[in-house]
């Protein structure tokens, strides 16, 4: 179940967000990242993921984000939890629409290796460009967000 956004802007600015974020990796290495259209972290490359909903299990929800954002569901246990990160943006998704809360999020990182066979079609609502990146090229750049350098 989603919020609505006055409940959504409510939230946010009175509790952190708990989200799994999915780094995608082939067999040598390369990571699926995706330049960002919304708030926070617009124009920086960024990991796929998504907001745990309240009464989704970690498998569902797991599920239902390898589904929405990668175009094809994966079981959770085909994953390895790199662990537990905190993100702090100073904006947030209202901020296009205006002052908003900055986010606060709790964040499960999974590392899913994926092959050739995994054939991934990610939408674009969250990313519009997709591509994968070298792990020396997206420790370095400037234009992967830090919360996703982080991972590495």
């Amino acid at each position: 179940m989603w919020l609505d956004l006055p409940t959504f802007n409510t939230v946010m600015a009175s509790t952190p967000l708990v989200a799994i974020d999915l780094v995608v990796m082939k067999p040598g290495g390369e990571t699926l990242l995706g330049l960002r259209v919304n708030r926070p972290a617009y124009g920086f490359w960024f990991v796929p993921g998504g907001r745990i909903r309240k009464n989704e299990t970690l498998d569902n929800a797991f599920r239902r984000l390898t589904r929405e954002e990668l175009g094809r569901t994966f079981e959770r246990a085909s994953a390895r939890l790199l662990g537990v990160f905190e993100h702090f943006y100073d904006d947030s998704v209202f901020a296009n629409a205006g002052a908003g809360p900055d986010t606060h999020y709790v964040v499960l990182a999974y590392c899913l290796t994926v092959t050739l066979d995994d054939a991934l079609q990610p939408p674009t609502e969250q990313h519009h460009h997709y591509r994968w990146w070298s792990l020396d090229e997206l420790r370095f750049s400037e234009r992967v967000h830090a919360n996703t350098r982080a991972y590495f």
